[in-house]
């Protein structure tokens, strides 16, 4: 799959400050959305990413011990590295959690609203997963599991978010 569009475009996609726009309109449609309660909103967006971050980079990494493909000894001469290979562990990737925990919380808050959210966040958080990989700093196991921690999280740190919305406005998803 290697070709030079994909060289250029996945170190950016991969990026966090690349996705700093949508985060902006993210937090501009909450704020619009749900008036005083955004505030609610936003601190359980900002504490899904920091949960997900939390156990993928400070519990699960440390426990494993798993090194990235572009530090391994045995396979780093065959990885396609376009990015800074870091010091840091593999398993689980933090920006597959990440990613697929804010699309989940997102997904859970507005699918009722917009019924293509779900795939457009899926899609957006599988290619910067992909990007994890593309660039040579995560086997895809690291990035599945990732997911699966960031789905779970993000899933339930939505639905506490919608219930306390629900409760304190029902007309929010009216």
């Amino acid at each position: 799959m290697q070709n030079p569009f994909f060289d250029f475009m996945m170190p950016y996609v991969r990026e966090k400050n690349f996705w700093i726009p949508l985060y902006v309109l993210l937090v501009i449609y909450f704020v619009w959305r749900f008036k005083k309660l955004s505030w609610v909103t936003i601190a359980i967006a900002l504490l899904t990413v920091v949960i997900t971050d939390q156990v993928s980079s400070s519990m699960i990494k440390p426990l494993v011990h798993r090194l990235r493909p572009c530090n391994d000894d045995l396979i780093s001469a065959q990885v396609h590295l376009l990015v800074s290979c870091g010091s840091g562990f593999s398993f689980v990737s933090s920006h597959a959690a990440n990613h697929f925990g804010i699309a989940c919380f997102v997904i859970v808050l507005l699918q009722n609203k917009f019924k293509w959210i779900m795939p457009v966040g899926l899609l957006w958080a599988a290619l910067v997963s992909f990007a994890q990989i593309y660039v040579g700093v995560h086997y895809p196991v690291d990035t599945v599991c990732g997911a699966l921690l960031g789905i779970t999280i993000g899933t339930f740190t939505g639905r506490i978010c919608k219930n306390i919305l629900e409760k304190t406005n029902p007309q929010a998803f009216a």
